[in-house]
């Protein structure tokens, strides 16, 4: 199916960087609305407007995953619009009962801090520092499944930085990737000085729009993303595998939650590098503590220096994910659960 894609660009406000929303016009599609807040809403409307549409020319509202800088306009653009809300059945319940829901995620975060090492202190200060969204307490969301269809778009069931995230899959129907004036505005012309070369480079391409399951320039956080997940970096990289194994070289274009277009398979492959780097750091670090054992925020501070805020949980989260991929590989023994507590296992040289 061919079709044009709309960039909207919603500033720096995330660590990933710019988001990225998208909007297809000819089918009525928004994808992955952005944060919340008026300012926000108020960019999103301006790129719905520039694209030459209006709000109510919407008909299916489509996110990637719960996360707030994804999903947080989306209950308010669906209701304007009237539009109907997709989400994956597995993320969905953190939009649809966001009240509740956000207690338990505190509740489930704090745990997974507690067991992963870090002090009461910083436990607290990022349970405080996670202030409610300005989102209804519940929110009509109809939900996804791998392989379901809308507007043309393939579900694809890409778990790792969040349980339930998904990608959206357009086959071979991106010849025009346009960026919305907001991103290109000081360039003295349109706002589209590059548009011939982006017509170029996606042309005869599909068109995949990977929320963070794959970005352009930062490696998506695994682990501490969402608390729900057992074994995050192996179903992350599992993921990686569906997408590599899925989507050939040169066959795909990626339209990411953060940052513009990119090609795919390229990067998968830079991502997979990063995750091997960071085995070998995490297991030189854990070295240097033998024959003491390590807990996951320990580690998460050995690599990343000093955490605070979301940081502490993001990083806490990365140590502990791949310090739990190394004792199922049997390279690392858990020797505490109470918090957990890692030593290099030497029945395994």
């Amino acid at each position: 199916m061919t079709t044009d894609v709309v960039r909207i660009g919603f500033g720096h406000g995330s660590p990933e960087g710019e988001n990225s929303a998208y909007l297809l016009p000819e089918r009525g599609v928004l994808i992955d609305p952005g944060p919340p807040g008026d300012a926000a809403f108020e960019t999103l409307l301006s790129g719905i407007d520039d694209a030459g549409l209006a709000p109510d020319d919407l008909e299916h509202i489509l996110v990637t995953h719960w996360h707030a800088d994804h999903a947080g306009s989306a209950p308010r653009i669906a209701e304007v619009a009237d539009a109907t809300l997709w989400m994956s059945a597995t993320d969905a319940p953190l939009v649809r009962e966001y009240a509740s829901e956000r207690d338990r995620r505190l509740e489930r975060d704090a745990a997974a801090l507690r067991e992963w090492g870090v002090p009461d202190e910083t436990v607290q200060a990022v349970v405080a520092g996670d202030t409610p969204s300005p989102v209804p307490d519940a929110t009509p969301v109809s939900d996804l499944h791998d392989g379901d269809v809308v507007a043309g778009l393939e579900v694809l069931e890409t778990p790792g930085h969040t349980l339930g995230h998904v990608a959206f899959h357009d086959r071979a129907g991106t010849p025009d990737a346009r960026a919305d004036g907001s991103e290109n505005g000081n360039d003295g012309g349109n706002g589209h000085e590059n548009e011939d070369d982006r017509q170029d480079d996606h042309a005869d391409r599909d068109a995949l729009f990977v929320g963070d399951a794959v970005l352009a320039t930062y490696t998506p956080n695994v682990g501490g993303g969402d608390t729900r997940l057992e074994d995050p970096l192996s179903t992350y990289r599992r993921t990686l595998d569906r997408l590599a194994d899925r989507y050939g070289p040169d066959s795909t274009t990626a339209y990411p939650g953060h940052g513009t277009p990119f090609a795919l398979d390229d990067r998968i492959e830079v991502i997979r590098e990063h995750h091997r780097d960071r085995r070998r750091n995490v297991v030189d670090a854990l070295a240097a503590r033998s024959p003491t054992p390590a807990t996951p925020w320990e580690i998460a501070r050995d690599l990343f220096g000093e955490l605070r805020g979301i940081h502490a949980k993001m990083g806490a989260g990365e140590a502990a994910s791949h310090l739990e991929d190394l004792v199922t590989a049997g390279d690392v023994g858990l020797v505490d659960e109470d918090p957990l507590r890692y030593a290099i296992d030497d029945s395994a040289e």
